[in-house]
């Protein structure tokens, strides 16, 4: 049970930066300032998704991985300081910050550096992210090495 519900919230976690990411490009690319500020205003109120998922994934994993050796899990263990270290100190602070500036019509060049970042944060993420997923795929037998 405890397997399913790490995979269940990472799976949650993944889909959400993925879709924070993906509506953040495409907002920028065809939206209006309208569409971003609407965007920006979305990831906010999505981190009440986001957050929550990955304490599940991070404590159901430190659980699931407590007695397991070996190269894939070791590699996991690394991994999700950084992702979570990137969300708290990255990711977090930017989509408060890029909100906040949207909403008051401020799209200047410190909203498209801090935009610039928070998109590259979320890429490294989504990589890590899914490096594990992929691990724990071979860990579980659901795809071969």
């Amino acid at each position: 049970m405890k397997t399913r519900i790490h995979a269940i919230a990472g799976g949650i976690g993944f889909l959400t930066i993925l879709t924070f990411w993906t509506s953040t490009i495409y907002s920028e690319a065809f939206g209006t300032h309208e569409t971003i500020i609407a965007v920006k205003n979305a990831i906010v109120w999505g981190l009440l998704i986001l957050v929550p998922s990955m304490a599940i994934v991070g404590g159901s994993g430190m659980s699931l991985g407590k007695k397991r050796r070996g190269k894939l899990i070791e590699a996991k263990k690394k991994r999700m300081p950084i992702i979570a270290l990137n969300g708290v100190l990255v990711l977090i602070p930017c989509a408060f910050f890029l909100a906040s500036k949207a909403n008051a019509g401020n799209f200047d060049t410190i909203f498209y550096t801090v935009q610039a970042l928070e998109l590259a944060a979320g890429a490294l993420n989504l990589a890590l992210m899914g490096m594990n997923i992929r691990s724990g795929l071979i860990m579980s037998g659901r795809i071969g090495r």
